[in-house]
């Protein structure tokens, strides 16, 4: 992963792509659809400081974030007035406050042992945050170190690539399941049409934007 241009963002605030102590609709509308029970561990890849894991923990969940960039870890810890306590765990370093862990670390360092305990997974700005190669190679990985019978929330985006250079990145239904249909059952729970609310991306000049939230299951479920 290319580290540098996201310390960059970071360093910049150019985040853009973070809602500020909201909740993402499609996790808050769609979550109770997969049925995870109270009291699981959800693993939130490239987590970033997403209010999310607030959310999450406080509807009885053990949350597992990891995040490239180390301000943006200390920045949740911070923005959410928590102290967390930090320790090295095998090529991560690991900053947990109450119910909420996050490593610090690349995320194609996880194995599956790391995510043993976690049936559950969140997607909420992982796989657009990625350009084509990276984009194969994480969906690979997750597909890999997620154990089997889990089930996941995705929500990707998609527009004509050819007008923005991303990230966030146009990520077509088609390829959704080209990525992950292997694996996971994939099943498009909503296609939102969104330009109209998304005034800095029309403002550069995208004619076409649609917000997709997917239920992804194991296919050992089926």
């Amino acid at each position: 992963m290319d580290e540098g241009f996201w310390q960059t963002r970071w360093q910049r605030d150019q985040i853009g792509f973070h809602l500020h102590n909201t909740v993402n609709p499609g996790l808050e509308a769609y979550w109770s659809h997969l049925s995870i029970p109270v009291g699981s561990r959800v693993f939130v890849p490239l987590c970033g400081k997403s209010f999310d894991l607030c959310w999450l923990a406080d509807q009885g969940y053990r949350v597992l974030g990891v995040e490239l960039i180390e301000k943006a870890v200390i920045d949740f810890f911070n923005e959410q007035k928590l102290t967390p306590v930090i320790r090295q765990q095998g090529l991560f370093t690991s900053y947990t406050a109450g119910s909420i862990c996050i490593l610090w670390g690349d995320f194609f360092d996880l194995s599956a042992a790391d995510l043993v305990d976690c049936p559950a997974f969140y997607d909420r700005a992982a796989l657009i945050a990625l350009p084509d190669d990276l984009r194969k190679a994480y969906a690979a990985h997750l597909s890999a170190i997620m154990p089997q019978q889990c089930q996941g929330l995705l929500l990707t985006m998609d527009y004509p690539q050819h007008q923005m250079k991303g990230p966030p990145f146009a990520v077509p239904p088609e390829q959704v399941e080209q990525l992950l249909g292997e694996t996971f059952v994939v099943e498009c729970s909503e296609e939102r049409d969104i330009l109209e609310q998304e005034w800095r991306f029309k403002a550069v000049g995208i004619t076409r934007m649609f917000d997709y939230v997917y239920c992804v299951r194991h296919r050992s479920l089926v």
